[in-house]
């Protein structure tokens, strides 16, 4: 295990070389997400967003049969109007912490995964799951909408339809089933989706630190312009790196057979 620092009481960053684990860790309630779970997510990707050491965030929890259950509804339940409507920049900065994080992001989904948690999962690049995964979106079944970038994230997964029937229902989907509608992208054996996920953002992070960035950055601002003003995106994005030190480094490791040695600029 690498190094650990603590955000608050219920998240840790854990440095594994260039991959980085951001846990939620309030296994005592299946990791639903109050405010200040919330400010400490947010905390740490500001945080991460800042490293330059870091090359792939991998985003786990500590708990044996969830990965986050969502909002944390008894704290919901107490809430004023007034403080509901206060509380929601809070709750929503650390779903945009998560999404806004510069460098490629791999969640890794073991047990439930619903409400805010699935959000927090479809924030991420790629999502690794076990056979107990269990995702959805239930929020209308509570009177609310998927608030934490459900409604815009999903129909880019999985197209509108399919992402209005899975909302609109609130259904729960297991994990074969997640995979075959694209919910999540690899799965994995029951127990293994952190170890496939950490093992997946060392690959990730064995290639160019300047070129994971850039790429994310055309990959996102690129999506739903049209082809030519998307390939607009891909030219900056190119530029930014075509005369990096790391384009340098990367063509003369390839000529001279060896790994490169990222200067991650």
């Amino acid at each position: 295990m690498g190094d650990e620092q603590r955000y608050g009481e219920y998240v840790a960053v854990r440095r594994h070389g260039h991959v980085v684990e951001l846990v939620l860790d309030r296994p005592e309630a299946m990791n639903a997400v109050s405010s200040e779970m919330a400010r400490s997510i947010a905390a740490a990707c500001a945080a991460l967003s800042e490293d330059s050491d870091a090359r792939v965030v991998v985003l786990t929890s500590t708990h044996e049969r969830a990965f986050c259950v969502g909002a944390d509804l008894k704290e919901r339940n107490s809430f004023s109007d007034d403080e509901l409507r206060r509380q929601r920049p809070t709750t929503r900065a650390s779903y945009t912490g998560v999404l806004d994080l510069p460098m490629p992001t791999v969640a890794a989904v073991h047990g439930f995964a619903l409400g805010g948690g699935f959000e927090l999962a479809l924030s991420c690049d790629i999502i690794v799951a076990d056979g107990t995964a269990v995702v959805g979106l239930p929020e209308v079944s509570v009177g609310v909408i998927p608030g934490g970038g459900g409604t815009q994230l999903l129909p880019r997964r999985v197209g509108a339809a399919r992402a209005a029937e899975l909302i609109f229902s609130a259904r729960r989907v297991e994990a074969a089933e997640a995979r075959e509608l694209g919910l999540v992208d690899l799965l994995v054996a029951e127990g293994e989706a952190r170890t496939e996920a950490l093992a997946l953002g060392a690959r990730i992070a064995a290639n160019s630190p300047v070129g994971l960035r850039a790429a994310k950055r055309a990959l996102r601002l690129g999506h739903g312009l049209d082809l030519r003003a998307g390939l607009e995106v891909e030219d900056a994005a190119w530029r930014t790196v075509a005369f990096s030190a790391d384009r340098a480094e990367g063509v003369a490791a390839f000529n001279e057979k060896r790994k490169p040695q990222w200067p991650g600029v």
